[in-house]
């Protein structure tokens, strides 16, 4: 579980007593120094941490050029003073009984973990691996598979668990590991996700092997040492298996019960008896060799009972025999009773037993009796089957009885693949020496060659051992699991020496422990995970007693342990506990392959015997065995991993540990932005990347919300989008402002949810750093193509020009860059989260500039804010177009486009320019002739203001009374009563006629500019067929034309674009990046 570095003082007889106290007050402070997921930050203790030091080592001359970086840059001296006091402290049980001693008081000062290699990692990867398995189950699957296939197994299973020690090696050695073991491993290097993920499995896993060790307890209990102590029993045989599992059930209950309670109670007397259960593991290991040399000399005496070719259950019978002759007198044997319906010679009985033989044969045939040759294959077969040895008999014709007969039969159906997931279990424990890495001398030392030692003694161990148990035991014996035709012996124990209860208790002993210690380890694996932040629902198990102790997280593991004893048979709890430990033993070698491939600077592992190529063969080899045990297990492992790494990833704390996941990551981005920038997309793959200008406000929050909104509806999280922002002035004096800016522009991303990055730039101008987000935002082929902005509403207000110059320049410099331009209009009137109701999206095609407008509705179309709205396209035909036709060809464009919408020609009659449109000239003019004279002084600039007032005055005076029209004020920005008033007017007959008189009596608008003119005709006119077509439209979207190319025309361009949205709600104006942007082509 994760630690906490600790700055341990030193003292060297040169301190003075105060620096003894400002250490010790580092030492009391440690707690404070850490972050959520309770491990260090990045610079404690070693940088940013100076407080006690300074003032005494800077006060010289020769560092005075680096004294003011001092508080954050520390001295080499000192950080290499730190160092060297720097020591990572257990964090386990030993802390736990500190606590229990002395509650409250000041923490003690520890002593320097002082552990080997052969203590502190072999032996207790030795007494992990080596258990229940091997002594309950190992020769009947020797027996089962053939010594072949058992080597196989063993070979697979050794091998997986080798390579993973490898890989584990690299990373335990790769800096200093605090005592986590392989989730703090497999979360500090592919991230908090897979950490999180695998660490729950490893947890699921620890959890079911306590419920395997308190099963395989309770098993050589009741059937091998007290059998009498079942609660439940039979009389039938059909019935004997359901009677055993339901005294699993209630004896492992109450075993867990009991271990629970040890654990809860006090974890030191588990570490205490720890040496006690080892000793059991290699007493028995040693009494199996012991007992294989004397079968070379003086074989056991094991006799086995067989009828024909089928084994006995030799327990309700003394004598191999079906009838005996005592003092001249035939009599029948106990066997007789078993198989006939009486004990006179002329009872019937068992077809089978009639017409076949018993015989007598040694169950320990010894070394060099040759039968390691009948056991080299296999023997697989259905629940049921008869366990046979390969002689001749007489086979009956009725075997319809056979089910309730004493025979040795299969209790399950057996096969290769789930031995393999039976197996596997016994090679699981490689862990033990990396979860105490805080108690070890030398860690990265030890982790490696202690771990991999432990797993070739073991290898060696289980290889032989299958060899050994081919060799010197019967194969019918082997087959037999609970030991049935050696009169109930634990068939392991019959091949001991002296006494099969060597093994018997040993194995005992060595279940309980292996059991306590994972009820032990389970729960503060649990806690590490909890305490960590990175899932949310499991913080609750962070917590527990006062020293620390784990426990809500015990009584969790409690629980699931116990589903793992109802289930009560220990076959078919291993397979599942086999996928969790070989998920994270795969995620182990992904790991480390990761960081090898990847050549993370911060990978230099001590340990070099490890390659890429070993670590993919380990994960392929874990991958392989998972599907080969059990697959449909296999998959619901996934399928939890998946759905826990989902869950961190959308709910859990944000944590950043430097992890392989991030690297890939980046390798993966630069790569596909290489491949990116190779050529430009191909029009079919267009989509709208855009950059977003935002304004801020005086307090640096985003104006304009909704215009992320708008981005979100638009690209529905698809394809790149960068937020940028620009302050005035000089990143030196702005930094702080500048990042609270983008803190702010994030919050706001999130709260419209949008998915993007985000990009705040210090410029001395607005125009320029403008300039340089158009110019610069993204990398390589990872562009935006389009610019997103709000049009500035309030222009005409601002007695700053700049905004406006600013605006324009953005739309000449998109179009230098080949940009497409999307300007929204009442930005703060479009839609946030709420659904329109059905309505249209008004597209006006009016000049063709890449079908940009062609591609927004249907991009817009995709969110569910827009999705009832229709979208309708309207386009302009002059006088000599022929607007049917014109429908027809927009129509069948439509239908290679794939797209659905209404389509509507609007004819736009040529018309003699109206007095509205020269007046609206003439004030604009007025306008930008007023404005162009602020050099002027004050005075100068009111009565030039005054002297133009009073000529617009008097000339519409004289317009209202030759044409009878009812406003008798000027305005110097046209209100929307006086628009509607002069267009009606226009529309009256032979309004053409009194325009012409009345330009024959104003010589003010001859002297107009008459480009101007012109377009204010064009603004007027479409403005008026757009508001009498889509007045109601929840969206209009229309062609942007250009800025001027003489730059003097900026302001009149600005009134243009103001006269051609006047009137509606939400308006965007679209200008295309100059490329085809929608095909109809596939």
């Amino acid at each position: 579980m994760p630690t906490n570095f600790t700055v341990v003082p030193v003292n060297d007889g040169r301190k003075s007593s105060q620096e003894d106290i400002d250490d010790n007050n580092v030492l009391r402070e440690e707690d404070e120094e850490t972050v959520g997921d309770g491990n260090p930050r990045e610079h404690s203790p070693f940088i940013n941490n100076t407080d006690d030091i300074k003032g005494s080592l800077y006060d010289g001359k020769n560092m005075a050029l680096f004294e003011e970086e001092m508080d954050s840059n520390p001295m080499v001296s000192s950080l290499l003073n730190k160092l060297a006091n720097y020591t990572n402290l257990t964090q386990g049980v030993r802390e736990h009984e500190e606590a229990d001693e002395d509650e409250g008081a000041k923490k003690k000062t520890v002593k320097s973990p002082q552990m080997g290699t052969f203590i502190g990692v072999y032996l207790p990867c030795l007494q992990n691996i080596l258990g229940v398995i091997l002594f309950l189950r190992m020769t009947w699957i020797v027996g089962t598979s053939g010594i072949l296939e058992s080597f196989i197994i063993v070979s697979m299973c050794c091998s997986c668990t080798m390579l993973t020690a490898i890989s584990m090696s690299a990373i335990a050695t790769n800096g200093v590991v605090p005592a986590g073991g392989s989730y703090y491993m497999i979360s500090r290097s592919l991230g908090p996700e897979f950490g999180g993920a695998v660490g729950l499995c490893f947890y699921l896993g620890t959890t079911f092997a306590g419920a395997m060790y308190i099963l395989g307890t309770i098993e050589i209990l009741l059937t091998y040492i007290v059998p009498s102590a079942a609660i439940f029993k039979v009389e039938e045989k059909e019935y004997e298996a359901d009677a055993m599992l339901n005294n699993m059930r209630v004896y492992g209950t109450c075993c867990l019960a009991l271990m629970a309670l040890v654990v809860f109670v006090g974890v030191k007397y588990v570490n205490k008896l720890a040496l006690v259960f080892l000793a059991c593991v290699v007493l028995s290991i040693l009494s199996i060799y012991a007992g294989v040399i004397k079968t070379i000399f003086e074989p056991p005496v094991f006799p086995v009972c067989l009828l024909g070719n089928r084994t006995l259950q030799n327990h309700d019978f003394d004598k191999c025999l079906k009838t005996e002759i005592i003092d001249n007198v035939t009599m029948t044997t106990k066997l007789w009773s078993l198989f006939c319906k009486g004990p006179e010679l002329n009872a019937s009985c068992n077809e089978y037993f009639t017409i076949n033989n018993v015989t007598e044969i040694q169950g320990i045939p010894g070394l060099t009796s040759g039968v390691i040759s009948e056991n080299m294959w296999g023997s697989y077969g259905p629940a049921g089957m008869l366990v046979e040895k390969p002689l001749p008999s007489v086979v009956a014709v009725d075997s319809s009885q056979d089910m309730y007969m004493p025979y040795v039969v299969n209790d399950i159906t057996t096969f290769f693949t789930l031995l393999v997931g039976i197996y596997f279990p016994s090679v699981t424990g490689i862990m033990a020496g990396s979860n105490r890495s805080g108690d070890l001398r030398d860690a990265q030392r030890s982790i490696p060659i202690g771990t991999i030692l432990a797993i070739a003694t073991t290898t060696i161990i289980y290889l032989s051992c299958v060899v050994l148990f081919g060799a010197c035991i019967e194969g019918v014996v082997l087959r037999d699991k609970f030991g049935d035709s050696v009169k109930g012996n634990l068939v392991i124990g019959t091949l001991s020496w002296p006494s099969p209860w060597v093994i018997v208790i040993g194995s005992f002993f060595s279940c309980c422990g292996a059991g306590l210690q994972s009820l032990t380890g389970a729960p503060r694996l649990l806690q590490a995970i909890a305490r960590d932040g990175i899932v949310p629902f499991l913080e609750v198990f962070g917590h527990g007693k006062a020293n620390g102790e784990p426990t809500w997280a015990l009584l969790l593991t409690a629980l699931i342990c116990e589903s793992g004893i109802l289930i009560a048979s220990l076959d078919a709890v291993a397979p599942i506990l086999s996928m969790f430990f070989l998920m994270c033993y795969l995620f182990v070698n992904l790991a480390c392959a990761l960081q090898t491939l990847l050549r993370t600077p911060n990978w230099r592992p001590r340990f070099k015997y490890y390659h890429w190529a070993l670590s993919f063969l380990g994960m392929s080899l874990c991958l392989a065995l998972m599907f080969i045990s059990s697959w449909y297990y296999a998959l619901v492992a996934m399928l939890i991993a998946g759905c826990i790494y989902k869950y961190i990833e959308y709910r859990g704390a944000e944590k950043e540990w430097g992890d392989g996941i991030r690297g890939v990551s980046l390798n993966a981005a630069r790569f596909a932005l290489i491949r990116l920038e190779e050529a430009p997309p191909h029009t079919k793959n267009w989509r709208p990347q855009l950059l977003v200008l935002l304004n801020l406000d005086s307090e640096l929050s985003v104006r304009h919300p909704r215009l992320l909104s708008f981005t979100t509806q638009l690209k529905a999280g698809k394809g790149l989008t960068i937020v940028g922002s620009v302050l005035e002035g000089t990143y030196l004096t702005k930094e702080a402002e500048a990042k609270r800016a983008e803190q702010n522009i994030k919050s706001a991303m999130t709260a419209e949810k949008t998915k993007g990055f985000c990009h705040v730039v210090v410029s001395s101008n607005l125009r320029d750093g403008i300039s340089h987000l158009v110019q610069s935002a993204g990398l390589g082929g990872m562009k935006h193509n389009s610019v997103l902005m709000a049009w500035p509403g309030n222009w005409k207000q601002s007695n700053d020009p700049q905004s406006w110059k600013s605006f324009i320049e953005t739309i000449r410099e998109t179009t230098a860059a080949h940009q497409a331009l999307l300007v929204a209009k009442n930005v703060d009137s479009f839609p946030h989260q709420e659904r329109l109701t059905e309505g249209t999206i008004d597209v006006w095609w009016i000049v063709h500039d890449g079908g940009m407008l062609m591609l927004l509705p249907f991009l817009l179309r995709q969110h569910k804010v827009w999705r009832k709205c229709k979208m309708r396209i309207f386009t302009v035909a002059q006088m000599d177009d022929n607007s049917i036709q014109m429908k027809k060809d927009l129509q069948m464009f439509l239908y290679h486009l794939r797209l659905n919408a209404e389509v509507e020609v609007v004819e736009m009659h040529d018309s003699d320019i109206s007095a509205f449109t020269y007046e609206k000239t003439l004030v604009m003019e007025q306008r930008s002739q007023m404005l162009k004279q602020m050099q002027l002084s004050r005075t100068e600039r009111e009565r030039e203001a005054q002297l133009i007032h009073d000529r617009n005055t008097a000339s519409h005076a004289t317009l209202n009374d030759k044409a009878d029209a009812t406003p008798s004020r000027v305005h110097m920005t046209w209100t929307k009563e006086k628009f509607f008033t002069e267009r009606n007017r226009n529309r009256e007959p032979f309004a053409n006629m009194a325009i012409r008189d009345l330009f024959n009596m104003k010589p003010e608008w001859e002297s107009l500019n008459q480009s101007n003119v012109r377009c204010m005709h064009t603004a007027v006119k479409l403005n008026e067929v757009v508001v009498n077509k889509s007045q109601g439209a929840h969206l209009v979207l229309l062609n942007m034309p250009g800025p001027p190319r003489n730059r003097g025309g900026d302001e009149n361009y600005m009134e243009f674009l103001e006269v051609m949205m006047e009137g509606l709600n939400r308006v965007l104006l679209v200008r295309g990046g100059g490329r085809e942007v929608i095909t109809i082509y596939s």
